[in-house]
């Protein structure tokens, strides 16, 4: 059979286990080792704490409860708010820029619309003046041909007139010759000539 051998050693334990010996033989090695054999002490629960540990438990919790309160809470606190500042900021800022960019595009539009509308007022100026040039260089084109025109209608007037009494005056010696001839008498020239000149002029003017 075995046996179990319990040794106290200042406090703790230790549990050996071994076959059994005769009785003299087990004095004999209780002597010499002076041991002690007790039955074993039941120790402490591991459920249930005990009170140092609930008071190191309760001490730092409350510790760490009266930090976060005054120390970490509020300055993360602190974080929290100057994030939150600078985020409104930026944003503002932000607001701000957008509105002065649409300040400008429209400033701009009403410079290009003043431009533009400067430049059409300079564009039609000009084909007015141009226009009011070419009427003027026409009328006076017109002008100058007219004056051409008359000029060339009087000296073929001239032409003519000059042609017409050649022509009457060749055509008053042939009818004289004939009447003469026809008649043996020379007949008045006045009224030869006056006689052609009508003729002519009825011709003339058909």
């Amino acid at each position: 059979m075995l046996r179990a051998t319990v040794t106290n050693h200042g406090g703790s334990f230790s549990v050996v286990l071994g076959p059994m010996q005769d009785e003299g033989n087990e004095e004999d090695d209780a002597a010499t080792n002076n041991q002690e054999t007790e039955p074993v002490r039941e120790g402490p629960s591991p459920i249930v704490p005990e009170l140092h540990e609930l008071a190191w438990t309760s001490g730092a919790f409350v510790v760490f409860a009266l930090l976060m309160r005054y120390v970490l809470y509020p300055k993360m606190r602190r974080g929290m708010d100057a994030r939150h500042e600078m985020i409104r900021g930026g944003l503002s800022g932000a607001d701000a820029a957008r509105a002065s960019a649409k300040a400008e595009v429209a400033d701009y539009d009403r410079q290009l619309a003043a431009v533009r509308a400067d430049a059409g007022a300079r564009v039609e100026a000009a084909r007015q003046e141009l226009e009011a040039e070419r009427r003027t260089q026409l009328a006076a084109s017109n002008a100058q041909l007219a004056q051409q025109r008359a000029a060339a209608a009087e000296e073929d007037e001239t032409a003519r007139a000059a042609v017409r009494g050649q022509v009457e005056s060749a055509v008053a010696d042939v009818v004289t010759r004939a009447v003469e001839l026809a008649t043996g008498t020379r007949p008045n020239s006045d009224v030869v000539q006056r006689a052609v000149a009508d003729a002519m002029s009825v011709g003339a003017g058909r």
